[in-house]
């Protein structure tokens, strides 16, 4: 039993994760530690590595999606399977209602998306997807300068992330995969992004593995997006964000080690970085145990997710605008499509 804010009992919330290896060790490492919340089981697609997750983690282990519901009754359901496998057991588990988190990317499919946000609708399922950059320190840090005026009007921003590749059957996983992270955080900063020119090259593995992206804000700021499956990610400064404003400038890098601001015309800058007790803050592990707080808090009090699917389907939207304006050597509009940021 937890205590609620009101001082009333409450159980634990029941969770059962569906596709437990990989970054889904996240998942089972955060709701079998939590107070408020129980690992119920896991759900795989291979017996015999499921049976080793779920020993180790000492819960039930199913191969079926529907007996586990069947038996275990869970109050939430997370997804976490290979990147491109999410379409078919999201929707399973949304014919259920049953309160639901999953992995980005959502889908990879537009038309797959759009069905899985109408069964979401229809069931009025809470249903949430995981941007976890939004959750680093120096990310809360750079929407703080820019909402409480410090930065001034953003006019430009520059993101570039990329190591080694993840190859699957679509050609273009890094920006749909990977450079989701890229198209939700900079719209979570700068708001809606209107028009995009891409750059695109396959040159290592017949995949579009880097892509370099111009892009343009409802709100006049432009910026730049470089996202690569040709780099490393053990090298310093793998991912950067930089956010040039009126006033001052953000610098964000490796998403959890470093931020820093500084006031235009000012030769000192201020720097945050992780002190030597702080190993939460220092890894980006933790910005999955931050979300979960976020979704957890809105779940347990009947409110939308703070990070709702329909980011995800924003996040798939701007990168099929990125790679039709690859393909037609043109500028792309991108269109409102009525989602917007809680947070």
């Amino acid at each position: 039993m937890i205590k609620t804010a009101a001082g009333a009992d409450q159980q634990a919330l029941r969770v059962a994760v569906v596709g437990p290896g990989g970054w889904g060790r996240q998942h089972t490492r955060v709701f079998a530690g939590r107070p408020d919340t129980t690992l119920c089981a896991v759900v795989g697609r291979d017996q015999a590595r499921t049976d080793a997750e779920a020993s180790r983690l000492g819960v039930p282990g199913y191969i079926d999606i529907e007996q586990m519901l069947a038996e275990q009754h869970p109050d939430l359901v997370t997804v976490s399977l290979p990147n491109e496998d999410h379409f078919r057991p999201t929707l399973q588990l949304l014919h259920h209602g049953i309160p639901l988190l999953v992995e980005k990317p959502l889908v990879f499919d537009l038309d797959e998306a759009d069905v899985l946000l109408a069964e979401a609708a229809r069931s009025n399922t809470f249903f949430a997807v995981d941007f976890n950059h939004r959750y680093a320190e120096p990310v809360i840090r750079t929407r703080a300068a820019i909402m409480d005026g410090s930065l001034g009007q953003p006019v430009f921003t520059t993101w570039r992330f990329g190591g080694e590749a993840n190859k699957g059957s679509s050609p273009h996983k890094n920006i749909i995969e990977t450079q989701c992270h890229a198209f939700d955080l900079l719209e979570h900063l700068l708001g809606p992004i209107d028009s995009i020119a891409a750059q695109m090259t396959d040159m290592t593995y017949g995949a579009w593995s880097t892509i370099a992206l111009s892009l343009s804000f409802a709100g006049g700021a432009v910026g730049t997006l470089l996202g690569s499956y040709d780099s490393s990610y053990a090298y310093q400064d793998t991912h950067v964000l930089e956010v040039n404003g009126t006033l001052g400038r953000a610098l964000i890098h490796d998403t959890v080690q470093r931020y820093s601001f500084q006031r235009a015309g000012d030769e000192t800058a201020t720097t945050w970085r992780p002190g030597y007790f702080n190993d939460a803050g220092r890894c980006f592990h933790h910005t999955f145990d931050a979300y979960v707080e976020d979704m957890l808090t809105a779940l347990r009090a009947g409110r939308p997710p703070q990070v709702p699917a329909s980011a995800g389907r924003r996040a798939l939207l701007l990168a099929q605008r990125a790679i039709e304006s690859h393909e037609s050597g043109r500028r792309v509009s991108v269109e409102p499509d009525g989602y917007a940021p809680l947070i």
